[in-house]
């Protein structure tokens, strides 16, 4: 069934050498060629994954973050990183991360890329590799993230911009409460500018009112004049924000054409952990940005997974389905229910279109048959369910959706397999 108007239709889809070529009200079948009864259940393109962190992924085990907060998960996956992120290491664990994500039916990915040095003479040549590898399953992008010392450092900035270049990668980092955060916003898109990189920054991931760096990323492109393509991931401050300041940065955003991505689940199992004393309680400000305010004002908006399995976020495994159905709870996108499949394109053709992927997560005439097949019928079955049911077509051909087992990756743990 597809969707039209706001309403559930059904239609059949007629599929030719991997492309739709035609897409009609349902009749009874005429014969010939192979045929799927989806038996009125919802198809839903492949998904579109625009925040991940493939080279954390899945070293949970061996790096657990200490006390669940923000700061616990950086400082752990900076030492996971400096001792044991060999290029072998992270290789195994991103492609154990991309199997999951297309067994699931994502068909592209944007991940970002621990970029301080050494560390991007390691991971770029990877992503490289594993972009031409999965070329054909999963169309993969790459971001640096470096922290604002590092975009203030022009040597350093500006090689690793050059790095980003040579892979053919957006330029990024990650800002929060940082006393000169305008500078290196300043500094990060302008080295853009002139290297003709997109953007795709880390901003106001905090609960921390201090924090502006959202703001500052408007403020720059705008006085730059800079022209790519700007994604703002996380922005949790604003949920802590006086309503001046909310709607300034807002306003700011749309007028800068910033595309803004939430990351609810990792939003929520990290933002309102700690309140300074150590202390177990019940988090009150859960973290995830105004993506419906965001939205209404004219903002791209997008959903995404974010980290898996690792400090920044102990759970997941790059599931698009799982990212909407969770997001629908969390963002309360969910009313009324004949919205859903407009947010559906949160998780599939607005981030591709902003993020100029070659697939456009559309089921369209003339489009690659790349979708998901679900027995639910209707938007409350579908977020009731995981939907580990779900058929997965790729160019026209339902996929092995069978997930890697984890004792895959036990030797790097520290566990014998």
């Amino acid at each position: 069934m597809g969707q039209r108007g706001g309403r559930v239709e059904k239609r059949d889809i007629s599929v030719v050498n991997g492309v739709i070529a035609a897409i009609e009200p349902s009749i009874e079948a005429a014969g010939g060629g192979t045929e799927y009864d989806c038996d009125n259940g919802l198809v839903l393109p492949a998904f579109v994954d625009i925040h991940t962190h493939l080279d954390k992924g899945h070293i949970w085990p061996r790096k657990e973050n200490p006390d669940g907060t923000w700061l616990g998960a950086l400082l752990a996956v900076q030492s996971d990183r400096e001792n044991l992120w060999a290029a072998s290491d992270v290789e195994r664990r991103m492609d154990f991360s991309l199997r999951c994500a297309y067994a699931h039916g994502t068909a592209a990915i944007r991940t970002h890329l621990d970029s301080a040095p050494p560390q991007h003479e390691i991971s770029w040549a990877l992503f490289e590799k594993m972009r031409e590898r999965w070329a054909d399953r999963i169309e993969l992008q790459a971001c640096a993230i470096i922290g604002p010392d590092t975009m203030l450092d022009p040597v350093a900035l500006d090689t690793i911009a050059r790095q980003v270049k040579s892979s053919g990668g957006l330029l990024g980092g990650s800002v929060a409460v940082y006393g000169r955060s305008k500078q290196a916003m300043l500094a990060v898109v302008e080295k853009a500018g002139n290297l003709g990189l997109d953007l795709d920054l880390h901003t106001d991931e905090t609960g921390d009112p201090a924090a502006h760096a959202l703001l500052h990323l408007a403020e720059a492109v705008l006085e730059t004049g800079f022209t790519g393509k700007v994604m703002a991931g996380h922005c949790c401050v604003l949920t802590v924000q006086d309503e001046r300041t909310v709607k300034t940065t807002i306003d700011k955003v749309v007028e800068a054409g910033i595309a803004v991505v939430s990351l609810p689940m990792c939003n929520i199992y990290l933002q309102d952990r700690d309140n300074g004393n150590g202390a177990v309680r019940t988090p009150i400000r859960r973290g995830v940005t105004l993506l419906n305010e965001f939205k209404a004002a004219g903002a791209t908006v997008a959903i995404a997974s974010d980290n898996t399995r690792d400090p920044f976020y102990a759970y997941g495994d790059l599931d698009g389905a799982e990212v909407f159905r969770e997001g629908a709870r969390i963002l309360h996108f969910d009313h009324p229910q004949d919205q859903a499949w407009d947010w559906v394109r949160a998780v599939g053709a607005s981030p591709a279109d902003h993020g100029d992927f070659a697939y456009k997560a559309t089921i369209a005439v003339g489009q690659p048959a790349d979708f998901i097949i679900s027995r639910a019928r209707a938007w409350s079955e579908l977020m009731s369910r995981p939907q580990t049911d779900r058929i997965v077509i790729r160019n026209g051909m339902p996929i092995d959706t069978t997930l890697p087992d984890y004792r895959e990756l036990d030797d790097l743990m520290g566990r014998l397999q």
